[in-house]
């Protein structure tokens, strides 16, 4: 579709926003929300007609895309014959999307709990999880998001947590692997593991096994880096579950539905968790839909025994119409081969060679189209680009970063000192080619900052 401008309607979509719209993790009056007019594949564009690639895939969602026909036309049949219905009665599209994921999910995670999105779907899992075991405490890793309701966003071990944590909770946070800014003095993968290992073991020693219900981890953490766990780790922390009766919970929010060039990351380790959670990429966005994929063992516990928690949403006919939709795209059009593949082929060697060439690239990290670049001032001492948890004048660096990107026509995700390549799965090889070119100019402007 070719973008046609229109600045008149642009402006009235703009002034209605900042007089009504209250906007997520964001100061109101601090932010500049740009007018969205249109999307279509994998780009955007504004009501001035100026078309952004979007190597953030909305949230990291849209692993298809925006607007693919066969999804949209999923959408609009299910509306027809059936809008809604609640969730206690077996629906045509509800089951056939549970269906289709339970034949994805490693091992036997083959029942579906759906929720409306990501965060609840982890609420979910640790209810499950702490009634399974009837234990309280949660572990979670610093470095990782889960979601901003109130448990999710206490699991969570970054800063957006800070103002939500009362310290109530019941969650104990802990170091996971990343070498590259290793808490275990690690100069190997091997070493990371093992000591990420050991102290993982330890913590629980102290917090007491018999206290603990769940270990919660992203599976490869997104927003928190793309700090992908090293050989054994996942293995690892499956075999402390299973050693002190743990309940192992991996969430593929974001990692899930092709996003790594498998259908879940969980199987670029070969371990299966007792519970996982999804959402985004389930159906590309198009319809919020999450859930919880749950073992044999913990759906036994609910055999004859009532679960209490629901959601009057759960599996909205369509939000698992596209689902289905989705899934069946991703399946005919080799969607999960294609990030595998591109990935492997070209985003990786692409990126390595900007770092060569960039001194404000501090690593290169990530799988399929799950990729970040770890920005830092030095590379000798890898001083970040900006501080951590960086705002206004500290975070002018990663700022004028962006907005380089904005200009030569990439809408970049940037987090702290890093910036993600997350386009959606199914990118063709040229539009790649196109953002890591425009990459390559914003890089030229951070460089700028280094020492």
């Amino acid at each position: 579709m070719t973008p046609q401008p229109d600045p008149e309607v642009g402006a009235a979509v703009k002034a209605a926003d900042r007089a009504h719209v209250f906007h997520s993790w964001s100061a109101q009056e601090l932010i500049d929300p740009l007018a969205v007019a249109g999307a279509e594949g994998s780009y955007f564009w504004d009501y001035d007609g100026k078309r952004y690639l979007d190597f953030t895939s909305g949230l990291v969602y849209t692993n298809i895309g925006y607007q693919h026909p066969k999804v949209v036309a999923a959408i609009q049949e299910q509306a027809a014959r059936m809008t809604t219905f609640a969730p206690a009665f077996a629906v045509e599209a509800r089951s056939e999307a549970a269906r289709l994921i339970a034949e994805r999910t490693p091992g036997d995670l083959d029942k579906i709990f759906f929720t409306n999105g990501g965060a609840d779907a982890i609420e979910h899992a640790v209810r499950m999880a702490r009634l399974h075991t009837g234990r309280p405490k949660v572990l979670s890793a610093y470095r990782s998001y889960h979601g901003g309701t109130q448990q999710a966003v206490n699991i969570t071990g970054d800063p957006r947590r800070w103002a939500s944590d009362g310290a109530a909770a019941g969650v104990v946070h802990f170091w996971a692997p990343f070498l590259y800014r290793s808490r275990f003095y690690a100069e190997t993968e091997e070493q990371e593991c093992a000591r990420a290992l050991e102290h993982l073991e330890t913590t629980i020693a102290f917090e007491g096994p018999a206290t603990v219900a769940a270990i919660v981890l992203e599976t490869i953490p997104g927003t928190a880096g793309i700090m992908v766990p090293p050989p054994g780790y996942l293995a690892g922390v499956r075999e402390i579950c299973d050693k002190y009766g743990i309940v192992f919970v991996l969430d593929e929010v974001m990692a899930g539905f092709g996003r790594t060039g498998e259908w879940f990351a969980a199987d670029l380790f070969d371990v299966t968790p007792d519970l996982m959670t999804f959402a985004k990429g389930v159906n590309s966005g198009y319809v919020p839909l999450g859930g919880v994929a749950i073992s044999g063992a913990i759906a036994e516990t609910f055999a004859k025994r009532p679960y209490p928690g629901g959601l009057t949403y759960s599996g909205h006919p369509l939000a698992c119409a596209a689902a289905v939709a989705t899934i069946q795209v991703m399946a005919e059009e080799g969607v999960v081969e294609n990030a595998a593949r591109l990935g492997a082929d070209v985003v990786g060697p692409a990126l390595r060679e900007l770092a060569e060439r960039h001194p404000s690239v501090g690593e290169v990290r990530g799988v399929g189209m799950f990729w970040a670049l770890e920005l830092v001032r030095n590379r000798e001492t890898r001083e970040p680009l900006v501080p951590y948890n960086a705002a206004g004048a500290a975070n002018a660096p990663m700022a004028a970063f962006g907005a380089a990107a904005k200009v030569a026509g990439l809408w970049p995700f940037i987090n702290m000192n890093r910036t993600h390549v997350v386009p959606p799965c199914n990118v063709g090889e040229a539009e790649l080619k196109e953002g890591l070119a425009a990459l390559d100019t914003a890089l030229a402007v951070a460089d700028e900052y280094t020492v």
